[in-house]
């Protein structure tokens, strides 16, 4: 996206454009020590003065286009220069040009200005409040459904708000939360943690599926009890459906024998359909032939599903925008 630029801004353009092509074909640096002795720390406030005075050549110019004073520029690159130890400039009257050591300088300083200048740009891009951007989190078996629903009637009134999408297990996701790397997540069970703030907005009713050829088949309703001798198919540890699951058989007095883990719900149907064993699992958004799915009754077998966000966390008005939309889906969160 192309955001418009400041008319407030002092940099000229020349001094915001990076090479990244020659950025990108050297060895990448590592990041910078921002301590108060380091040379990104020292230098920084200078870089845009002097990319300024090497574009014009001429300091009382360079100090009318960025609307500083002349006095101010050129001790900004008096001290420069003594700090490197190297003449960037060579000065002629009230002109100046810059040394070999400074057209090397200059390149630099470019590209490093250049970076700066899109890194601002994006930052700012995905804080607007009509086109910025949502960095968005939800579990497996919310995606081929829920979501797209959710988004699609969202951007009926946001239609350019961009969307970041991950799709990944409950822990995972709480992990990218935590790292600054998503905005919201939607997962289950709703997480409890001191630097989480999480929201329930709906539960979701399981059921127990069996293969089509199964002893209990014909039935429509089943106490969870009743398959303690058989084998289960399941998520893999530390997904919130597997935890549930657990918990939901050590209330029905038995541990559950796992035949198989996986990381897709879809993916334990077709093995229940094959005969590896039963599974405890949300409706599906289609019905898949081959299994059979029972009412689990005597315990409540449902997943509370949640929004959660970081603590203290700011949110950009694209984000804000969002938390309201699904704090506002409270109870009918999931399709009919």
């Amino acid at each position: 996206m192309v955001h418009e630029r400041s008319s407030e801004r002092r940099l000229s353009q020349s001094s915001y454009v990076g090479d990244i092509g020659a950025a990108a074909s050297g060895p990448v640096p590592s990041p910078a020590e921002l301590t108060p002795e380091s040379w990104s720390a020292l230098l920084s406030p200078r870089l845009a003065y002097f990319a300024g005075v090497a574009r014009t050549e001429h300091v009382t110019r360079a100090a009318q286009e960025m609307q500083v004073p002349q006095s101010t520029l050129s001790r900004a690159l008096v001290r420069l220069e003594q700090d490197l130890g190297v003449d960037l400039f060579a000065r002629h009257g009230r002109t100046v040009s810059l040394t070999p050591a400074g057209r090397t300088f200059l390149a630099s300083v470019e590209r490093a200005l250049g970076e700066v200048e899109r890194a601002a740009e994006s930052v700012r891009a995905d804080a607007d409040p009509a086109s910025g951007k949502v960095a968005f989190g939800f579990l497996h078996t919310m995606g081929s459904e829920t979501v797209p629903g959710l988004i699609r009637a969202f951007r009926a009134d946001h239609p350019r708000i961009r969307f970041s999408l991950v799709q990944n297990y409950g822990d995972a996701m709480i992990e990218r939360l935590r790292a600054g790397e998503l905005d919201l997540c939607l997962t289950s069970p709703v997480p409890d943690a001191p630097d989480l703030v999480a929201r329930r907005l709906d539960e979701q009713r399981l059921r127990l599926v069996v293969p089509d050829d199964h002893r209990l088949a014909a039935r429509k309703r089943v106490r969870l009890s009743e398959t303690a001798d058989e084998a289960f198919v399941t998520l893999e540890p530390g997904y919130g459906l597997r935890r549930i699951t657990d918990d939901l058989c050590q209330e029905a007095g038995f541990k559950p024998r796992i035949a198989f883990e996986g990381e897709e719900a879809e993916t334990l149907r077709g093995l229940v359909a094959a005969g590896l064993g039963v599974a405890l699992l949300p409706p599906p958004a289609v019905p898949r032939p081959g299994v059979v799915e029972l009412t689990v009754t005597g315990q409540r077998a449902v997943r509370e599903i949640g929004v959660a966000w970081l603590d203290g966390h700011p949110d950009t008005p694209p984000v804000a925008a969002f938390k309201k939309f699904l704090l506002g889906r409270r109870g009918r969160l999931l399709p009919e």
